[in-house]
């Protein structure tokens, strides 16, 4: 593998990275967020979910995201009934949003694209040092 290629991989995997943050990023300013009606559902959480994929240009896996999609698991039921989302029985669904969870994953994610930046870094200096020692 030649220095081109892994810049390419690294770059590869900050692109997905940084949507993993994104969409992480939306999830938390949702987490509070109610219906506009108390017969409407709440933000979902959304996940992000990535594959690998084999790209014929530079011959190497390569991993971008799949999908985006909505996390099935169930609202949070509180009991507020002055709410002006509350159902008939008092209760307001809050979004499927549990923020240690995003929060563990944003950490993760920022770990991920700062090891693909070191990548980076790294095969940066070694093209750099190469291209000096020709000109030499």
């Amino acid at each position: 593998m030649d220095l081109t290629t892994s810049l390419q991989i690294a770059a590869g995997g900050m692109r997905a990275q940084g949507t993993r943050l994104r969409v992480v990023a939306e999830n938390l300013a949702n987490a509070q967020s109610t219906a506009q009606t108390a017969d409407g559902v709440p933000y979902r959480r959304q996940v992000v979910t990535f594959r690998n994929v084999f790209d014929d240009a530079i011959g190497a896996n390569m991993v971008e995201v799949a999908r985006i999609g909505a996390d099935p698991g169930e609202f949070q039921r509180r009991y507020e009934p002055a709410h002006p989302s509350a159902d008939a029985n008092g209760y307001v669904l809050y979004p499927n949003v549990n923020t240690l969870v995003e929060m563990m994953d944003i950490r993760e994610a920022q770990r991920s694209y700062e090891a693909n930046l070191s990548v980076l870094e790294t095969s940066r200096t070694l093209l750099t040092s190469t291209i000096d020692l020709l000109r030499s």
